[in-house]
């Protein structure tokens, strides 16, 4: 088999396994789909393994498909990261970003600015997971990641903040009408409240006793993995909760959510973009992380 025949194999492997078909794969790549199919089997041959379990229904990447995919995925994408590095000029930004954000800030606020970031380079993709655990980016398959609060302090990381937010404390206005509104910090020990858990949101609050930071840890009537639960969950009547002003901002506009506990709500909670330090000369990494801070600059993330 010749180089570019090889090449043409991996090539229509990588791309069957992303679209999940060999017909989206041929639309992809310009090709029929037979020519697609029999790429990959010339290339299972010349390995001597199966890649690909196929059906009428689905392909299904082999234990060995597996490993074969995630290293010819990133060989490829970053045969095409070299090729754009020589060709500024063109000013097309290819390749596939990952991108793991908050769940609830992710979908209401970073989510719609993403796509308009990518829209001018049809040649970007771009994998976009919703996730409310601490991920590490140097053990993840995650080029991007996004989280509130403190970072880690490690050489191998960059980070820049994005936005420092005021953490709220909110209920409904159904909640507060039954169990009444907590005057102080000790009352929040009888009302019902809605926290996280293990690998998700906080589990305990962040207040202010004066002039002092405080660790609370109210009763975790309902503990939620998902943000965006925890915020359905306030707006349904079923507790207090705390989150970042950017995501109850909507909800208490619109008489949702009431604020409580106000002057025990000073302190700010950062926002971070985080990536590789080796990502630093990706082009595809550094076209995101530059406008997401351009966003954050004109105060889009707030």
């Amino acid at each position: 088999m010749t180089d570019v025949e090889s090449l043409s194999g991996l090539e229509a492997f990588v791309a069957a396994v992303r679209t999940g078909s060999f017909t989206q794969a041929a639309e992809r790549l310009g090709l029929t789909k037979s020519a697609v199919g029999k790429s990959v089997t010339r290339l299972e041959t010349r390995l001597g393994v199966k890649l690909l379990h196929r059906s009428t229904r689905q392909l299904k990447l082999t234990f060995e498909g597996e490993q074969y995919f995630r290293t010819c995925a990133q060989a490829l994408d970053d045969i095409a990261e070299a090729e754009a590095q020589i060709k500024p000029a063109s000013g097309a930004i290819r390749g596939r970003v990952h991108v793991d954000m908050p769940v609830a800030f992710g979908r209401r606020v970073l989510l719609p600015i993403l796509l308009e970031i990518a829209r001018p380079h049809p040649a970007l993709t771009l994998t976009m997971s919703f996730n409310d655990a601490t991920i590490n980016p140097l053990t993840e398959q995650v080029d991007v990641v996004v989280r509130f609060g403190p970072v880690g302090d490690s050489p191998q990381l960059v980070a820049r903040r994005l936005s420092r937010q005021q953490r709220l404390l909110c209920a409904s206005p159904a909640y507060l009408a039954v169990h009444g509104v907590p005057a102080t910090i000790d009352d929040l020990a009888r009302h019902r409240c809605i926290v996280g858990c293990l690998n998700g949101p906080p589990t305990q609050w962040e207040l202010n006793d004066g002039e002092r930071m405080v660790q609370v840890s109210p009763p975790a009537t309902h503990r939620f993995n998902d943000g965006e639960a925890m915020m359905e969950a306030a707006v349904a009547g079923f507790g207090i909760c705390q989150m970042p002003s950017s995501l109850v901002r909507q909800h208490v506009e619109m008489g949702r959510l009431v604020p409580v506990l106000a002057s025990h709500c000073r302190s700010a909670v950062d926002l971070h973009v985080l990536w590789h330090q080796k990502a630093t000369l990706s082009l595809r990494v550094r076209y995101i992380v530059d406008h997401l801070l351009a966003r954050s600059a004109a105060g889009e993330l707030d």
